[in-house]
């Protein structure tokens, strides 16, 4: 599913679209250490962190797109950060339970 159709679907902002990209797998934590021990490369993460740490994180496991939930506030600072490592950003009114239950039943696993 393209970036563009997630957003869509899960009514997002996109804060930072580097490449409207095909994403087959998708995955939710607000746990760091998790993401870095369990994510594979190329997995979109679902959060509701929005701190610089998400984008570090993203970028060293390889993580695409982050989509950050419960309209969390967004700094200039991470929206930059995502820029530089090339890593997809979208923020969702959305919880994460409903994010990953869309998506889910729109045929994104993990």
């Amino acid at each position: 599913m393209k970036i563009s159709e997630i957003s869509a679907l899960i009514s997002a902002e996109e804060l930072v679209l580097i490449e409207d990209m095909e994403i087959e797998k998708i995955e939710a934590s607000d746990m760091m250490s998790d993401v870095l021990a369990y994510f594979e490369e190329g997995t979109a993460l679902i959060t509701s962190l929005s701190s610089p740490q998400v984008v570090r994180t993203a970028s060293i496991v390889g993580i695409p797109l982050v989509i950050i939930v419960k309209n969390k506030p967004v700094s200039e600072e991470l929206v930059k950060m995502a820029r530089e490592n090339r890593i997809s950003l979208l923020k969702t009114s959305l919880s994460t339970f409903e994010t990953c239950g869309i998506l889910y039943c729109k045929g994104l696993k993990s």
